[in-house]
């Protein structure tokens, strides 16, 4: 089992970077691949960024590709998010989640079975 700790959000102007960091408990961690989503107001949760056990592959959501960098660090036991040239459309709640099995970088929230409680990003335009 793992426990998920997000950090970092807050509220930013368009255009500007945040990096939120999630923290995970537990000896496991390098086994899990990991996934960013995220929900706004009224709308459902989304896919946003994941990456497999060791880091070597990432996968984003068309929306985030090219603005987004997802990483890890194994040794931390850490995953985070860069997120650059921020938008409106961006705000939103993001969590972190860990994928038990590990093998593909998985889109789908029910997919994942630990997820963190989510930091707010607010983008104002």
């Amino acid at each position: 089992q793992v426990q998920l700790v997000e950090s970092g959000g807050g509220l930013v102007q368009a255009g500007d970077s945040l990096r939120l960091s999630c923290a995970a408990s537990g000896r496991t961690f390098s086994s899990y691949a990991m996934g960013w989503f995220r929900q706004a107001p009224g709308k459902e949760r989304e896919f946003v960024a994941a990456i497999s056990q060791r880091g070597r592959s990432t996968s984003y959501a068309d929306s985030v590709q090219g603005r987004f960098t997802i990483s890890r660090d194994n040794a931390k036991n850490a995953v985070y998010l860069q997120m650059n040239s921020l938008k409106p459309e961006d705000t939103a709640v993001y969590y972190c989640a860990a994928d038990r099995e590990g093998v593909y970088l998985r889109k789908q929230p029910r997919e994942y079975e630990y997820w963190g409680q989510g930091t707010q990003v607010t983008v104002s335009s």
